[in-house]
């Protein structure tokens, strides 16, 4: 059984076209990437799981359940770390969670839950003291309460320091270890590209890819990026193997020469520009990181949309 399923999903503000016609399905077990540009659709996508808006077409599914007519059913069994959370400040951590407990007539312990997201040893300090990161984690310790099989994450890392950021990711992987599936939405593309078995793009409402990470460069075309080693290098041999068959772009950086690869064997660019522009000293390849397709991706959507 899919965790998500989104048939033809398409929401109209008046005249705004926020999503348009979607399908998309995630499956249980996974830790899934949804990412856009902002005003893309992703909130829009999200508050539909969660029946906070209503469809103008399209259905919504969720762990089996119409997320419309068993809005109850899917929260029930929803864990949501909102982008736009809230916590009270003279409330104990501890406070937060016994409440979120009762609300959800679940029978758990909130130091267990607290020690999930390793802020336990803060559990009877007041959460106006803690930091964003542990207000964070004291957010998801209350979206854990009635072992969720679906998480749902809207930004979970923005605004964290490094180290909050590898906790968040860690934690990430425990509870979907556990069974949990996992649907994150994040402009953080080295968290994403750090946890998730595969991503969708969305663009101006429009699903424009989605794919394993290496999938999603394997069908890009700009899979690699070259570093070559040459001298001289100056602007006019960034002309000239800018002007090479294959080549996407090109610049000096750090003293080197950096190709993008467009389509064709890096060999063979490689060969042309120590035949044709510059004899080369040395080289090499790096594979395209999560942020240079999410450009790729949603500018050529930009283009063939317009």
């Amino acid at each position: 059984m899919a965790a998500i399923e989104l048939d033809g999903l398409t929401k109209r503000f008046d005249d705004v076209v926020a999503v348009d016609d979607l399908d998309l399905t995630v499956r249980e077990g996974e830790i899934f990437g949804f990412l856009g540009p902002n005003g893309a659709g992703k909130s829009t996508t999200i508050d539909t799981l969660l029946d906070f808006i209503r469809p103008t077409e399209g259905s919504v599914t969720v762990l089996g359940h119409d997320a419309q007519t068993e809005g109850e059913a899917v929260r029930r069994r929803t864990g949501v770390l909102p982008d736009g959370y809230h916590v009270y400040d003279r409330l104990t951590g501890r406070q937060h969670v016994e409440f979120a407990v009762e609300m959800k007539g679940a029978d758990e312990d909130p130091m267990a839950l607290l020690e999930r997201v390793r802020i336990a040893d803060a559990a009877d300090r007041k959460a106006g003291g803690y930091s964003k990161g542990m207000r964070q984690r004291l957010v998801l310790a209350m979206a854990l309460v009635g072992d969720p099989d679906l998480l749902v994450l809207d930004e979970p890392s923005t605004g964290l320091d490094p180290n909050g950021a590898r906790e968040m990711r860690e934690i990430i992987r425990e509870e979907n270890a556990r069974g949990t599936t996992v649907f994150f939405s994040s402009h953080v593309m080295e968290q994403v590209e750090a946890v998730c078995d595969r991503v969708a793009i969305i663009d101006d409402g429009h699903l424009v890819a989605v794919d394993t990470i290496d999938g999603l460069r394997n069908a890009s075309e700009t899979g690699e990026t070259l570093y070559v080693y040459a001298s001289p290098l100056d602007e006019g041999i960034v002309e000239q193997a800018s002007a090479l068959d294959g080549v996407g772009s090109a610049s000096i950086q750090d003293g080197r020469l950096r190709v993008t690869v467009d389509g064709v064997s890096k060999f063979a660019v490689l060969h042309a520009i120590d035949a044709e522009v510059v004899p080369i000293q040395d080289f090499s390849v790096a594979e395209s990181s999560l942020e240079d397709l999410f450009v790729r991706y949603t500018n050529e959507e930009r283009e063939v949309l317009a």
